[in-house]
């Protein structure tokens, strides 16, 4: 098999790659054993916007085996038993209310032609069973989150659109608001709150994820909306990229409180090795990563962590982390310090393989349920670049609508118990 030929010659070059042999060190061995096992996921990696920064996304000048300007590329991947991976489809706070859907579409349109251009190495995803079977062919699975509620202009048809074309997680925010909810800035004061959370509309978005069966991406939300969506949602939610707020201090992190509500979800916290939100500084060690997966599992248990390394889209990386390779150092960390195989291979995968699963028969519980065609009240996005067709004389109706809405929001605990 492919990965045991790689397992032999990782081993072979580790010495000169700085990593630690396996004569040397056998909670290495140990980790690439279960590496070879349970596919590693990893929740979110920026090499597709690295792609349209450096080269407009002209992925036929482009050799991803030994890309040198990135933290990822082939030979990488392999070194770092990759089984799966959730591409980002990112494009900055600036397209709002602009071209951000085009762009984001562009997205995920490199993303399908990474797959396409190497198809023995890339295995394109949109499901649980998907990740099993190319983990089963020695494939790294490539699924697609898009990374900013601002792709969507606003539209559940965009959304549907977007799932349609294999996105399967959507993260709320970026680093700016949208009409419907507001994002980890208001946390921190450096922002006005302009929802409270999630506006009535963000809240249709939520039910309409659950019924497509697309995850909840709470990074970069801010603790209300984090709040909010953990008490309606009906699927398991994620963070695909944030770290521990006990152990770092920062917005982008997640509060031992949302940890135990993540935990009563079902849900997953993917740990992020940006330094700034390991350590609150520019600098980190491969250690200071592992603290957060410790504090994690110490509050709400090993079956809630997952890795989300953020390479990529990140400027600073710890020492031992520094490149896609450089994962296993954290397996093999974690099994030094006590870690069993049981709760590693959890964090590895399996904790995403079953929110995942959960989401789908979420999904599938759902099929009765028609699409939500109500659009969101023009007033909440009026502006130069929008147009208002299809508003005319609507303004009694989308009063109403978001009226049945909330009622039916209220109504929902006694809907859902009586269903039991």
């Amino acid at each position: 098999m492919l990965f045991k030929v790689i397992f032999a010659v990782y081993l072979a070059l580790c010495s000169s790659s700085g990593a630690v042999t396996s004569t040397e060190d056998p909670f290495m061995t140990r980790a690439l054993q279960l590496m070879s096992e349970t596919p590693l996921i990893d929740g979110h990696n920026d090499l597709p916007w690295q792609l349209r920064k450096q080269f407009n996304n002209e992925l036929n000048k482009v050799d991803l085996y030994n890309l040198t300007t990135t933290h990822t590329n082939i030979n990488k991947i392999q070194q770092g038993r990759l089984g799966a991976q959730f591409w980002s489809a990112y494009v900055p706070c600036d397209t709002q209310y602009k071209d951000a859907v085009r762009q984001t579409l562009e997205q995920i349109d490199v993303v399908h032609r990474m797959c396409q251009k190497y198809p023995e190495i890339f295995m394109f995803a949109t499901s649980s069973h998907d990740i099993t079977e190319a983990f089963r062919m020695n494939k790294t699975a490539s699924l697609i989150g898009v990374e900013g509620g601002h792709s969507l202009d606003s539209s559940l048809g965009t959304l549907r659109t977007m799932y349609h074309l294999g996105v399967r997680y959507l993260t709320l925010t970026h680093s700016c608001n949208t009409p419907w909810a507001d994002n980890w800035r208001v946390d921190t004061g450096s922002e006005p709150s302009e929802h409270n959370g999630l506006s009535p509309f963000g809240k249709q978005l939520i039910v309409e994820m659950n019924r497509l069966g697309m995850l909840i991406d709470l990074a970069h939300v801010t603790v209300a909306v984090m709040n909010q969506v953990l008490d309606m949602s009906k699927a398991p939610v994620i963070f695909s990229h944030s770290s521990a707020y006990s152990v770092c201090p920062h917005k982008r992190n997640v509060p031992d409180d949302v940890l135990r509500k993540v935990k009563q979800k079902g849900g997953i916290v993917m740990v992020n090795f940006y330094n700034d939100y390991v350590t609150c500084s520019k600098t980190a060690k491969l250690s200071h990563v592992a603290d957060h997966f410790d504090h994690i599992k110490k509050v709400a248990g090993a079956d809630i962590i997952g890795f989300g390394g953020d390479y990529d889209g990140v400027t600073r990386l710890p020492e031992g982390l520094e490149d896609v390779s450089k994962v296993p150092n954290v397996v093999a960390e974690l099994l030094r310090r006590g870690w069993t195989d049981e709760e590693v291979k959890a964090a590895l995968g399996d904790n995403l393989l079953r929110v995942l699963r959960n989401t789908e028969k979420v999904r599938d519980s759902l099929q009765g349920a028609s699409p939500d065609d109500v659009p969101i009240p023009y007033d909440e996005v009026k502006n130069p670049c929008r147009t208002s067709y299809g508003y005319s004389n609507a303004g009694a109706v989308h009063s109403l609508s978001t009226l049945a809405l909330l009622l039916t929001l209220a109504l929902q605990p006694f809907i859902t118990l009586t269903a039991l």
